[in-house]
């Protein structure tokens, strides 16, 4: 068995696994990337590492400084364990309507959390985070402006995609969550470099739908890092199919993957209805045991409550 010098090895290097039993189509494979098995459970250890390295070798932040940011949950509980590690004392604004678990998981790694209205979400959170960092000389970390949030994925995430689809042939279809737009950008553009005619589709709730890790460009926000010229589609899910797709994945594949992930896989499977044949790798971006509270894995296998869709029909945007 290897031995590991400490827990920052263990970031990265995470699993592809084939999901056999879902692709609607004998000729299609689907591949999930699972981000859940990184140290604080997301793939979000991997952009708050490469930004932290980035800004204590650039000197913008100094050894024990405060570091502050806005998150809805995984980029915060990764800002928690990495910061007090190297030292920081950090504290994370997120809005009312956050799970209960991610701020336990807060507190047990030893952030401060700073609540802001529910109805405000993300934008509100961002807007305090600034004005705190601005007030108190705290650094502000940024996840929705860095440009190491891209690079990570460009340069870590996308290479083992690479390494691990080499044996089957490459990746024909990436689909992965659009969030911070980190991920989505910094994997599109390296998998097209690769291969020009690889598709990158987007998954993104509907305006007003909540699926915990994901943002509707709808809304108002468009993060600013996010490169639309790499999408080739952009795929809507409603938080009813997010939850059933996530319950059928741990049914089907044993898979525990979490509720942005049971959305993917949704957007995936849709994708793969209309492709004769390619391998489609997804983005399974953290583990569902931080949404045990959502009574997502009901022995009845119902919808959790208040998952109900306006519309039954999720919409597919080509462009």
């Amino acid at each position: 068995m290897p031995r590991y010098a400490s827990i920052r090895e263990l970031a990265g290097n995470t699993p592809v696994v084939e999901l056999r039993s879902l692709s609607p189509r004998p000729g299609v494979r689907l591949f999930a990337k699972l981000e859940g098995q990184n140290p604080t459970g997301s793939i979000k250890d991997r952009i708050v590492i490469r930004i932290l390295e980035a800004a204590r070798a650039s000197g913008a932040l100094a050894p024990g400084q405060p570091i502050i940011e806005a998150s809805t949950g995984n980029t915060g509980v990764a800002l928690a364990l990495w910061g007090r590690i190297l030292g920081h004392p950090v504290e994370v604004c997120v809005p009312e309507s956050v799970y209960p678990e991610i701020e336990q998981l807060l507190a047990v790694y030893g952030a401060r959390v700073r609540r802001v209205p529910r109805q405000a979400g993300i934008k509100s959170a961002r807007e305090a985070a600034r004005a705190i960092a601005a007030e108190t000389g705290a650094h502000y970390f940024g996840q929705f402006d860095s440009d190491e949030n891209v690079r990570a994925h460009e340069e870590w995430t996308a290479g083992e995609i690479l390494a691990d689809m080499a044996a089957v042939g490459g990746v024909d279809v990436f689909v992965a969550g659009i969030g911070t737009g980190g991920t989505i950008t910094g994997v599109g553009r390296r998998l097209k470099e690769a291969n020009p005619a690889c598709q990158v589709l987007g998954v993104e709730p509907r305006l007003g739908v909540h699926v915990q890790g994901l943002k509707s460009l709808d809304d108002g926000f468009i993060p600013p890092i996010l490169d639309e010229s790499v999408l080739d589609g952009r795929i809507l899910v409603g938080n009813r199919h997010a939850f059933s797709h996530a319950r059928r994945a741990m049914l089907a594949e044993g898979l525990f993957g979490g509720i942005s992930s049971g959305a993917v896989l949704h957007a995936a499977m849709r994708a793969a209805s209309r492709l004769p044949r390619g391998n489609i790798l997804v983005i399974f971006a953290d583990g569902g045991w931080k949404y045990l509270g959502t009574d997502l894995w009901a022995a009845d296998g119902e919808p959790a409550p208040n998952t109900s869709d306006d519309d039954p029909l999720d919409d597919i945007l080509w462009w």
